[in-house]
């Protein structure tokens, strides 16, 4: 799921040419204790066929794919641990990816989001079934359209990042800090796509305003609320919400075709303000590792409200269901990020207590993929064979 514009031009071969041409891949293991202290993983414990296998299936679809970076981290307590770093952070140096990088984690961000909103249900201080018109005006028929409709990407409500005037304004100056409401009459020009509840479409229109409710409601900056609320209590010490291209060290260079040429550009200080609650928050391995778990269970809402967040309904790809600012696909329960020069995945096995997360350093798509849903299939693939991580990629 994308909080990245529309328009693409795919020339990952040029990319996957500089790669292999800046330095030689390499790689790195990362042993003992987390900073979490969540050690019921053994560093070795899925011994060397297993690892040996990881190691050849990433670094495949790493050059397959012309991905600089790779750190994917994989997780079965009773049984090990996978962590790795491969390839580079820095395509013009050759500076290795390390496991300890931060990075952009895209739509990622929505999970952080809809947790501060369905923390205010369990207050009552908001309704999931309240319109979105009792607290942000202006919205298309927002008498009409839920925050639970808004939440579950089912308000009808057209996408921003699809205007293509929007595209030319973010394309000509990525350094551009816009507002929410900025952002939003971009998507305000065109008529809703549906009825609301009508059907499923990806917008990060839904997310901006689930924002501006959380705001008002709080009488805080949405930043601030998910620090206080979200990132304290959940212990994540690594995980920012900038308020414009502020990127702290370390992190990878990130690279992107989503120019105006279509050329490989580093998208790395890229203000990701546009994104803002859809999409604009960086974190760590570990961290995500600890939030993936967290997000899954629901151990900062109520059981109930965990409940309401994970009944997910179809979204119209085969294999991949949406509950509340969260997918469910193969078993596998969290979500993934994409923005310009970065793309993650965050997801959690319930039936197995796994966790995955894998983080890279560009958003190019590889033969019509995501190269981060290329990874998170082919180490599922090896790591949990019954469950497969294979969410399709969702119009654009």
């Amino acid at each position: 799921m994308h909080s990245t514009p529309s328009r693409r031009t795919f020339t990952t071969a040029l990319l996957a040419a500089s790669v292999l041409a800046a330095a030689p891949a390499t790689a790195a293991r990362a042993a003992g204790r987390d900073r979490h202290g969540e050690d019921d993983c053994p560093p070795d414990g899925l011994g060397p066929e297993l690892t040996a296998r990881l190691d050849t299936a990433i670094e495949d679809v790493r050059k397959q794919a012309g991905i600089p970076g790779v750190v994917a981290g994989l997780w079965m307590p009773g049984k090990g641990r996978y962590v790795r770093a491969t390839g580079v952070a820095d395509t013009a140096t050759g500076r290795p990816m390390t496991t300890d990088v931060l990075v952009r984690i895209g739509s990622e961000t929505k999970t952080f989001t809809v947790t501060a909103l369905l923390q205010l249900v369990d207050e009552r201080r908001i309704g999931l079934d309240d319109p979105i018109s009792a607290y942000v005006h202006g919205v298309p028929d927002g008498r009409r359209i839920t925050l639970r409709q808004l939440a579950g990407m089912r308000s009808g409500l057209f996408p921003y990042t699809s205007d293509p005037d929007f595209v030319q304004a973010l394309e000509s100056d990525p350094s551009r800090s816009f507002t929410p409401r900025e952002v939003l009459a971009y998507g305000f020009k065109h008529d809703n796509t549906f009825a609301p509840g009508a059907m499923f479409q990806y917008s990060n229109t839904n997310l901006v305003l689930l924002g501006l409710v959380i705001e008002k409601v709080s009488g805080l900056a949405l930043a601030d609320v998910i620090r206080r609320r979200v990132l304290r209590p959940a212990g994540l010490h690594r995980t920012f919400f900038p308020s414009g291209p502020q990127f702290p060290e370390p992190h990878p260079r990130g690279y992107t075709d989503q120019t105006l040429s279509g050329a490989i550009t580093d998208s790395t200080d890229w203000n990701p303000s546009w994104a803002w609650a859809a999409g604009a928050m960086i974190s760590d391995l570990q961290d995500l590792r600890r939030w993936a778990r967290i997000v899954a269970t629901g151990t900062l809402l109520s059981p109930q409200t965990q409940r309401e967040r994970l009944t997910v309904l179809p979204t119209g790809f085969p294999g991949t269901d949406y509950g509340l600012g969260i997918f469910e696909t193969g078993g596998w329960i969290g979500h993934n990020g994409s923005i310009p020069g970065y793309e993650t995945v965050t997801v959690h096995l319930p039936s197995q207590r796994a966790t995955l997360v894998i983080m890279i350093n560009t958003d190019m798509f590889s033969a019509g993929q995501e190269p981060s849903t290329l990874l998170a299939r082919s180490i599922t693939e090896i790591a949990t064979p019954d469950n497969v991580y294979d969410r399709p990629v969702p119009p654009r």
